[in-house]
């Protein structure tokens, strides 16, 4: 399974309540705070939702 290296790169300021809780769920807290999540569907959408907020770079497994 491949794996998601997820950068927030925007703030959360002035964004919507569904926004800021979805970036919680993906574990970002600040700008240029890193992640790494398995790449599954759920996660997908999640990041489709704040895809102007994120940078997503895929890894090989």
């Amino acid at each position: 399974m491949a794996t998601l290296k997820i950068t927030q790169v925007r703030s959360t300021n002035s964004r919507s309540k569904k926004q800021r809780d979805t970036l919680k769920a993906l574990g970002l807290r600040k700008i240029r705070q890193t992640v790494e999540q398995d790449d599954t569907p759920q996660i997908r959408g999640m990041i489709r939702k704040v895809a102007h907020l994120v940078d997503v770079e895929e890894l090989d497994a």
